[in-house]
């Protein structure tokens, strides 16, 4: 059986979904299924986020579909009750991390600092996601973190871009979540859903994406 983190390892991009308006949303979803991405991350503060998730579910079985920015329980059940594989939160939450391991869906909590990272090891994180990955200090960041938690599967989100992201998988990054440097909000807002799907080819192209 495939683990989570091989899952992780194997889409190497996870992109971060968050947008005021649902529709736009869907249609940035749309668009990474038809590039081949494998995972996506569905943030709580898209509007009717429980119901996106359910409905990408629905639409592509094959893609690894999670919720994220959750931070409490509540959040947590609307969205596990959704059909969400797997829940992430900008830091470690007590009830939303609870609910979830007791559901037995992972759970990548944020970390910044090593005494994090420990925490977060130790009480159950399938993976930790380091946030925001850019502003703690990039990929010489993550590489010192993983020189000292070589077992720890790490996630840098925040601020990576096509420019940066495998410099992160280079040094040690499960995969890496990537929001407004990966998703043409402006192209989508404007309609133009061909230069949307370049942009995004684009970008999955510099992480050697389709080469894996």
């Amino acid at each position: 059986m495939v683990s989570f983190v091989d899952t992780l390892a194997a889409a190497h991009i996870v992109p971060v979904i968050r947008h005021s308006d649902p529709a736009i949303a869907r249609q940035a979803c749309d668009l990474l299924a038809e590039a081949g991405i494998r995972a996506l991350e569905i943030t709580t503060t898209v509007p009717g986020a429980a119901t996106l998730i359910e409905e990408l579910r629905k639409s592509y079985p094959q893609i690894v579909t999670g919720a994220g920015t959750v931070f409490d329980a509540e959040q947590a059940r609307a969205v596990l009750d959704a059909g969400a594989q797997f829940v992430v939160s900008p830091c470690w939450s007590e009830g939303a991390a609870q609910l979830t391991l007791a559901s037995g869906v992972p759970y990548l909590p944020g970390a910044m600092t090593p005494g994090e990272v420990l925490h977060h090891a130790t009480a159950g994180a399938a993976a930790v996601k380091v946030f925001p990955a850019d502003a703690a200090g990039g990929p010489g960041f993550l590489k010192a973190l993983k020189s000292v938690f070589p077992d720890v599967a790490f996630m840098p989100t925040g601020d990576v871009s096509p420019e940066t992201a495998q410099s992160y998988l280079d040094v040690g990054a499960v995969c890496v979540g990537m929001g407004g440097n990966l998703l043409p909000t402006r192209a989508l807002e404007a309609g133009n859903t061909g230069l949307a799907q370049d942009q995004i080819n684009a970008a999955l192209a510099a992480v050697s994406f389709h080469n894996s």
